[in-house]
């Protein structure tokens, strides 16, 4: 019986010793660095799986972008995954400061799926120059309504003799007489000169007496002039 516990005792050492070589083999070795290697590759693609099944249809809250400059914007989308495309504009606002963002679509709060567009305005130096109409020769019930849809404003209305009662017979720009075809500052003040209709005066003498205006105008302007 003793015997027989040597024999198993020198069985198990040598199995011991055996199993702790191939440890040491080149072979076990590359087995292991290709285990690793593959567990690493698993890892990774679980996580990405993960990540990809959690926000797969998760939406964005679009932040508010006003009054904040291109880089400003662009970097607040960023953080948000969401991308920025500026639209050209001829929009002026004079209560936002210049080169910032006056409007954006979608509008803020709304959401949005990741990597969504938000398309945004940027604020002009001014309001743009715009071309005087034909107003000349048209009721004020027809001039007034014409010139407010483009952008001007309709400011002191004065009368002269004429046969044709509101009748536009001329417009005129910080006293100054102005024609169709000039182009003003968009939200500019234009007054308009209509008839009377008590009659008197026929287009011509209506001209004269306009540049007749204009002529005693001017001399008192250069009389406050000479005086200083």
């Amino acid at each position: 019986m003793i015997l027989n516990l040597r024999l198993l005792f020198l069985c198990t050492n040598t199995k011991r010793m055996t199993f702790f070589k191939f440890l040491l083999t080149k072979t076990f070795l590359k087995q292991l660095g290709l285990a690793v290697i593959a567990l690493i590759v698993l890892s990774f693609i679980v996580l990405w799986w993960l990540k990809f099944t959690t926000n797969h249809g998760q939406e964005i809250e679009v932040p508010s972008l006003a009054k904040m400059t291109l880089i400003e914007a662009e970097d607040a989308l960023d953080d948000v995954d969401l991308r920025l495309e500026v639209l050209d504009s001829a929009s002026y606002n004079p209560n936002f400061p210049y080169r910032t963002v006056i409007e954006q679509i979608p509008k803020a709060g709304k959401f949005v799926k990741e990597n969504r567009k938000i398309y945004i305005y940027i604020n002009r130096s001014g309001y743009p120059m715009i071309e005087i109409p034909e107003v000349v020769g048209k009721t004020k019930r027809q001039a007034e309504p014409t010139l407010k849809s483009i952008g001007f404003a309709v400011g002191e209305v004065t009368y002269r003799k004429y046969i044709a009662k509101d009748e536009v017979l001329e417009l005129r720009h910080k006293g100054r007489k102005i024609e169709a075809g000039d182009k003003l500052q968009k939200t500019s003040v234009i007054d308009l000169v209509l008839g009377d209709g008590n009659g008197g005066l026929n287009r011509n003498a209506v001209e004269a007496a306009s540049q007749e205006l204009d002529v005693n105008e001017e001399d008192k302007e250069e009389e406050g002039d000479g005086g200083n």
